[in-house]
């Protein structure tokens, strides 16, 4: 849908395009036009309403039914342009008559309740008029919507959001105050000030410059995709860079919602510089971590072989590059290299996320051709890792690095650690061929 013109707006047949909303005006009503269900195909009803909010501006409404599969959504846009500022609402809602508060949320708007540390980020619902208790109800539909889905494959993940969706919930009987916080840096969300002109106690209204990263959210501006020649200066080194954590915008690979990713470069004692990238979705709850060696490759490869004998062993930090294999010799037990990707965790996090790997997401253990033998060992093999992770099974671990990129924590360190050691050896064929080191050429590569 196009969004009005400015000019259009403010010309000399604004007056009589935009009305104040009213229930006595016969002559404001929505212009009727037919249009496509997404959901089943058929023809069905969009109806537009271009009117004026007091003491705010001019907006447009939709509102689109399918009598076919009786789906519906409404949505809303401003009719002006991007405002100079952002604006953050903050709203103490303190009693039953503060729910019944008219709110406007555009797109760019981030929703939050701090006594909840509840977040919707911006762009991840499409703008709406509606109400402080409609906003509850919109997030509270949000969060049931999969939790079927939840309940069966995550039972854990679902009790945990059926619990925040009932706190949720219990906010609309205000028997306690909270705080309803709208931040919008394109200044078009508004919310209802029912003793206009006067002063609102309950309701602050904060307006702010954009910054960059704002701009290019909204598209007012381009990113900049040459990279800036880093000047030697006192103050600009590598050093900042380890002290700074830099967040780009992607897509959630589970629900494909917009998300952040933050990267950070570390630097981990006794070892080298890692790049730890982690992306944490707020619309999904989906969590991923991943590590990228921050060097060279190591001339040799490296070969950690730590015996598991005290408690404290699986709060160890460790490293695990793409390129590294894991053998736990006890149970026989091979992973070979990428399985689990690169990832920085402790001890206990890794068995858990091979066990997790190898006995629920095992394809060979779904559906029809299920072996029911198989399913068995594999239950035992997990029941084995919990067994080590237990200590209630002598155990060793073998990371077997031919990048030499991956650590295990010493906790003795910088003196040797009795139950842990490191060896060094030189890459075979066959390993430098899979690094694809046997045909990198690094000197003379001009000529």
């Amino acid at each position: 849908m196009s969004v009005i013109g400015e000019e259009e707006v403010r010309g000399s047949g604004s007056k009589a395009i935009f009305k104040e909303i009213s229930a006595d005006d016969e002559d404001q009503r929505p212009t009727v036009i037919e249009s496509l269900c997404m959901s089943c195909f058929q023809n069905g009803t969009t109806r537009l309403l271009l009117t004026k909010i007091p003491f705010f501006k001019e907006v447009i409404i939709s509102s689109f039914t399918c009598d076919s599969c009786g789906g519906s959504n409404t949505e809303i846009q401003s009719a002006g342009k991007i405002q100079e500022k952002g604006v953050i609402y903050t709203l103490a809602v303190k009693t039953k008559q503060d729910m019944n508060r008219e709110v406007i949320k555009s797109d760019s708007a981030t929703t939050r309740i701090p006594e909840l540390d509840f977040e919707i980020p911006p762009f991840t619902q499409k703008g709406s008029l509606s109400t402080v208790e409609g906003l509850i109800d919109r997030a509270v539909s949000g969060l049931e919507q999969d939790q079927a889905l939840r309940k069966a494959t995550a039972p854990e993940v679902a009790a945990k959001i059926e619990e925040f969706i009932e706190k949720l919930i219990k906010l609309k009987d205000v028997e306690t105050p909270f705080t309803l916080i709208i931040d919008d840096s394109s200044g078009n969300s508004f919310v209802e000030n029912p003793f206009a002109p006067q002063k609102d106690e309950a309701l602050t209204v904060t307006h702010y410059k954009r910054t960059t990263q704002h701009d290019v959210q909204l598209g007012l501006k381009v990113e900049e995709e040459e990279e800036e020649q880093v000047e030697e200066k006192p103050g600009s080194t590598i050093e900042d860079m380890r002290n700074e954590v830099l967040q780009f915008n992607t897509n959630c690979p589970e629900c494909n919602a917009p998300a952040s990713t933050n990267m950070k470069l570390v630097q981990i004692p006794h070892f080298k510089e890692v790049i730890i990238m982690a992306t944490n979705c707020d619309s999904c709850g989906h969590r991923t971590n991943e590590v990228k060696s921050g060097g060279a490759t190591e001339k040799q490869g490296t070969k950690i072989t730590l015996h598991i004998t005290d408690p404290s062993d699986m709060t160890r930090d460790l490293l695990k590059s793409e390129t590294c294999s894991i053998l736990i010799p006890e149970l026989e037990f091979e992973l070979g290299m990428a399985a689990v990707g690169g990832k920085f965790t402790t001890l206990e996090g890794l068995l858990k996320d091979i066990k997790h790997l190898i006995v629920s997401k095992n394809p060979f253990t779904l559906g029809d051709s299920s072996n029911p033998d198989l399913a068995g060992k594999l239950q035992l093999f997990g029941k084995k890792i919990d067994q080590i992770i237990a200590l209630e099974l002598d155990a060793h671990i073998v990371l077997d690095d031919p990048a030499g990129s991956s650590y295990l924590q010493n906790v003795y360190a910088p003196d040797p650690d009795p139950e842990m050691k490191i060896e060094h050896y030189e890459r075979t064929f066959e390993q430098n061929e899979d690094l694809g080191l046997n045909d990198m050429k690094t000197e003379g590569y001009l000529d």
